[in-house]
C-alpha cells in the first residue's frame, strides 16, 4: 500500500526544498529579508543625503553676496569658493528689528511649549488614573476638539482679543496673546498623545505607591512622570517646532513689536527684486535653532516612538 493510501494524502513533490508542506517565500518577502542589507542601507543614506540639500543652498546662498547669489546657482561656490563669507549675517543681525523678533519667537515659543507638556501630563494622568465624574465625556470633548482647524477660531478669537484691555494692556497683538492661542490649540493632541502612553503603563506600579502612601502628586512625579519621559520629550519637540515655524496665527495675532521671526522674513519679501541677501541668512537661523533642539532631543523623541510603537 502506498503512502497516500495510509495517510489519506498526497506525499509531497520531488524537488522540494525538504520541508514538506512549507510554503515558498513570495518576491515581496524575499524583498523585504534583504532590506537589512548594505544596498538599503546605502540607498537609505542617499535618500537622506538628497532631502539635505535644500538646507545645504540655504546655508551657502546665506554665505554668498547678493550680486553672487543673482549672477549664478548656489552650486557655483564650488567652483569660486572665495565667494564665501558673512557679511549677510553682520548687517542682518544690525538690524534690532530682527533681533527683536528672534527674541519674540523665544518668548512665544518657550512659553507655548512649557505650557502645553505641563497641563497635557497633568490632565493626561488624570484621564488614565484617576475616577471623576464626567472623565469620559470630557475627554470624548478633548479628542473632538482634535479635527478643529486653526483658521475657524481665528475671527471670533481675534474678536475676543480686541476686547481684552486692561491697565493699558492690548491682548489683540501681544505676545501673550499669541502664546495663549498657540497653548490653546496645542492641548486637544497633546492630551490625547500623552493620555494613551499614561494609560499603558501597568496599574501595579501605581497600586503600589499608593500602598506605600503615596499621593496622586506623588506617583505622577516618581512613577508617572519618569516613565512617561520619552513622551513627554517627543510632545515638547512636536510642539517646539509647530510654534517655531508658525506664521499664520503670527500673521493675524502679532503686532510688529510682538512679531517673530516668521513673520518679520515674510515682510522682508519684495515683488520684483530679490531680496536673498536678507531671506538667506534669516531663513537659517531660523531653522537652526529647530534642529539644534531637535538633534538634543533625538534619543527621547526615538524612545518615545519605539515605546508607542510596542505598547
Amino acid at each position: 500500500m502506498s503512502t497516500a493510501d495510509r495517510t489519506g494524502q498526497a506525499p509531497p513533490a520531488e524537488g522540494g526544498n525538504g520541508a514538506a508542506g512549507a510554503p515558498r517565500r513570495g518576491l515581496a518577502a524575499r524583498i523585504a529579508g534583504r532590506a537589512g542589507g548594505g544596498a538599503a542601507q546605502a540607498l537609505l543614506v542617499l535618500v537622506a543625503l538628497f532631502w539635505l540639500v535644500p538646507t545645504l543652498g540655504l546655508l551657502v546662498a546665506s554665505l554668498r553676496s547678493n550680486e553672487d547669489n543673482n549672477a549664478g546657482g548656489w552650486w557655483k561656490v564650488f567652483t569660486k569658493p572665495t565667494q564665501l563669507t558673512v557679511e549677510s549675517y553682520s548687517s542682518l543681525l544690525d538690524k534690532g528689528d530682527f533681533v527683536a523678533s528672534f527674541w519674540n519667537t523665544v518668548l512665544i515659543t518657550v512659553p507655548a511649549t512649557v505650557l502645553v507638556v505641563v497641563i497635557a501630563s497633568l490632565a493626561a494622568y488624570a484621564f488614565a488614573w484617576m475616577e471623576f465624574p464626567g472623565r469620559d465625556w470630557l475627554f470624548i470633548v478633548v479628542v473632538a476638539l482634535l479635527v478643529v482647524p486653526v483658521q475657524v477660531a481665528l475671527i471670533p478669537v481675534a474678536k475676543l482679543y480686541g476686547a481684552i484691555e486692561f491697565g493699558g494692556f492690548q491682548m489683540f497683538g501681544s505676545v501673550t496673546g499669541v502664546v495663549l492661542f498657540h497653548v490653546a490649540f496645542g492641548l486637544p493632541f497633546a492630551i490625547f498623545l500623552l493620555r494613551n502612553f499614561f494609560a499603558a503603563i501597568p496599574r501595579d506600579l501605581l497600586e503600589a505607591a499608593r500602598m506605600d502612601g503615596g499621593s496622586e502628586w506623588t506617583i505622577f512625579r516618581r512613577v508617572i512622570f519618569p516613565l512617561g519621559g520619552p513622551a513627554i520629550a517627543s510632545l515638547g519637540i512636536f510642539q517646539f517646532l509647530w510654534v517655531w515655524n508658525d506664521l499664520l496665527v503670527a500673521l493675524v495675532f502679532a503686532d510688529t513689536e510682538s512679531q517673530p521671526m516668521t513673520k518679520w522674513l515674510q515682510s522682508q519679501m519684495r515683488q520684483f527684486t530679490g531680496n536673498i541677501d536678507i531671506l538667506a541668512p534669516g531663513a537659517f537661523l531660523s531653522l537652526i535653532v529647530p534642529l539644534i533642539v531637535f538633534f538634543a532631543f533625538q534619543r527621547y523623541f526615538v524612545q518615545g516612538v519605539l515605546a508607542g510603537s510596542v505598547k
